[in-house]
């Protein structure tokens, strides 16, 4: 094993292999850096994370009153939760994934955030399918109680409404499902939503016709790879 590189897990899922490694580039400074892989595809790299935060800052910054209960759809390396749970209103906070692995490795704190999540007692992890659970409000996202209403679902799945982790994950783009998902949240709860890619007028126009106002946010970030600035997009949107 290098020192420069380190395979920490490496399991099979219901999506294929999932890896979880660490590394260092020496051009980038003496610091870890934490990748998911799903096969041979990035999920996500811990040097890019300020829209995964953003996520969680522009959609909370929406959100009206205290006591707040949040669901965060896809753990990934925790940024999202991590940042959530900044927000001193936020009373409980439901992070959803369909990866046992995945929780796992912040539940045995493999990966750095893990210690964050686990000692904040507002934070619970729930396995199981964000789109399933999204589109049947009489369950819901709690296992504990059916039917519970959030004040926010902050989602950080697909690469993009029109890029899916899985391609069974198209389905929950569309009127119907949007509007199963939006019966979950209280009057005036927000849903907010991470892209890889510039906001997208298609699925704009589909968001407006389930919420009340839909914004949307283009993040910058600094990209060394390219040598310069990347982005991504947060969506924000009020219900009606």
């Amino acid at each position: 094993m290098s020192l420069l590189f380190e395979e920490i897990d490496s399991q099979d899922s219901p999506l294929g292999e999932i890896s979880l490694r660490r590394r260092r580039i020496p051009a980038f400074g003496d610091r870890d850096i934490y990748e998911v892989k799903l096969g041979e595809e990035f999920l996500m790299s811990s040097m890019f994370v300020d829209a995964e935060e953003a996520l969680s800052t522009l959609g909370l910054a929406q959100v009206q009153g205290d006591n707040l209960s949040v669901v965060v759809g896809g753990l990934g390396l925790g940024y999202t939760a991590v940042e959530a749970l900044k927000d001193e209103r936020i009373a409980e906070q439901l992070v959803v994934d369909a990866l046992e692995t995945v929780i796992g490795w912040h539940q045995d704190e493999r990966v750095p955030l893990g210690k964050i999540l686990n000692a904040d007692k507002r934070n619970r992890y729930v396995l199981g399918s964000f789109f399933d659970l999204a589109t049947d409000p009489s369950t819901g996202f709690d296992p504990d109680h059916a039917g519970k209403k959030f004040d926010a679902i902050l989602l950080d799945i697909d690469h993009s409404p029109t890029e899916f982790l899985n391609p069974s994950n198209a389905g929950f783009y569309t009127t119907e499902n949007l509007s199963l998902m939006a019966e979950q949240l209280k009057p005036n709860g927000v849903f907010a939503m991470w892209s890889q890619n510039p906001p997208e007028d298609n699925f704009i126009a589909l968001l407006n016709t389930v919420f009340a106002s839909v914004d949307s946010h283009l993040v910058s970030f600094c990209n060394p790879f390219q040598g310069g600035e990347s982005t991504n997009s947060v969506y924000v949107c009020v219900k009606k």
